[in-house]
């Protein structure tokens, strides 16, 4: 498991289920480790969760652009970017969450349908290209100088 922040009393209790704790993973490593799994499990810091209501880390993106099956803690997505319960699922407790993960790992449909649905999303609204449609939707309103007349087609 990775992870950072992770007081010594929880390391511990990793310890004693018998999960590894690795820490930090660098984000240019992101992919690998999603490649090499079954599911992720995404739970907002609780300053982001109050700083930033309704915003997902960009986690969240990270493993639906890479087909890797999502559980995440609730989180409030104002702007509905996301479609839970086909994008990825939602654990309100830990109960939930070992079930979310248990159903991904003992129904291979779930898990392909989940990886599917959280990609084409993605494909289909957050590109790279998408963002910099918007950046440039934003600086022509503003009227800045240096933006080109036309945006380049999102793909």
């Amino acid at each position: 498991m990775h992870g950072v922040r992770y007081p010594p009393d929880a390391r511990q209790a990793l310890a004693q289920a018998g999960v590894e704790f690795a820490g930090y993973l660098p984000n240019f490593r992101v992919p690998e480790a999603f490649a090499g799994a079954v599911a992720t499990v995404h739970i907002p810091r609780r300053p982001y969760v109050r700083m930033l209501p309704g915003i997902p880390t960009i986690r969240v993106f990270e493993a639906l652009a890479c087909g890797i099956p999502l559980v995440c803690a609730p989180w409030e997505d104002t702007e509905g970017l996301f479609t839970p319960g086909q994008d990825f699922l939602v654990a309100r407790s830990g109960i939930e969450m070992r079930g979310r993960l248990d159903s991904i790992r003992n129904d291979p449909e779930l898990g392909a349908a989940l990886s599917e649905h959280g990609r084409a999303t993605i494909e289909a609204r957050h590109s790279c290209a998408h963002r910099v449609d918007e950046l440039l939707i934003i600086c022509r309103a503003l009227g800045c100088d240096f933006c080109p007349p036309q945006t380049v087609a999102a793909q």
